[in-house]
């Protein structure tokens, strides 16, 4: 990482209980959590936002927000995003199948309609140069109402925010996956290439928990 660890007992004592929390489930306190919470406020803020979008009434479903997350990481190039929620998206959909087809998931047969028009919804939003349009909008209409797509968008966007921070502070695989680091994927149109890169799933392991 480009920002050095911190002893916990330099940390808030508010926030100590979170880090027990992710000791226990997790075996070790996630790299990301530490480096939010140097500054504490930012942390809470960070934190409060997750649990709402990640939450169990959520309209968008588990396995699907999954899907998001994992695919929003391997675009942003985030090894640790990959790793933690692959592991989730194996443990939510039975099996690391859907995680290890994603980075190629337009040749697969594992995702359903449903499935394919997010992953495209994901891609026009993440991806410099892309945008959303109204026809694939009207495509999410068949799924989701308003209040549903304003909570995927949201989603989408957090896991960018989530994402682009770990990545740029070269924060690594903890270990939930295996998440080989392979060269950028190149799409054979010239400048744009760096934009679609992706880190894939890989397929020894995957032996995350459900958050």
């Amino acid at each position: 990482m480009f920002v050095k660890d911190k002893p916990l007992s330099r940390y808030p004592l508010w926030l100590r209980p979170f880090f027990w929390s992710q000791q226990r489930r997790y075996g070790e306190v996630l790299k990301p959590g530490l480096l939010w919470a140097r500054v504490p406020k930012l942390f809470a803020a960070v934190a409060l936002l997750y649990g709402v979008l990640d939450r169990k009434r959520s309209p968008v479903d588990p396995v699907l927000r999954s899907l998001v997350t994992v695919r929003v990481s391997q675009l942003n190039w985030c090894e640790f995003c990959v790793d933690i929620n692959a592991a989730t998206l194996a443990r939510r959909s039975g099996s690391s199948a859907k995680a290890e087809a994603l980075d190629n998931w337009r040749a697969s047969d594992l995702f359903d309609l449903r499935e394919q028009t997010v992953l495209e919804y994901v891609e026009a939003m993440t991806i410099t140069g892309r945008r959303v349009n109204a026809e694939l909008i009207q495509k999410l209409k068949q799924w989701f109402d308003d209040d549903a797509l304003v909570e995927l968008t949201g989603l989408i966007a957090f896991q960018n925010l989530s994402s682009k921070f770990n990545s740029a502070l070269d924060v690594p695989a903890q270990g939930f996956c295996t998440v080989p680091v392979m060269p950028v994927k190149q799409s054979g149109t010239g400048a744009s290439d760096a934009q679609v890169r992706s880190v894939p799933v890989g397929s020894d392991h995957c032996n995350g928990s459900d958050p």
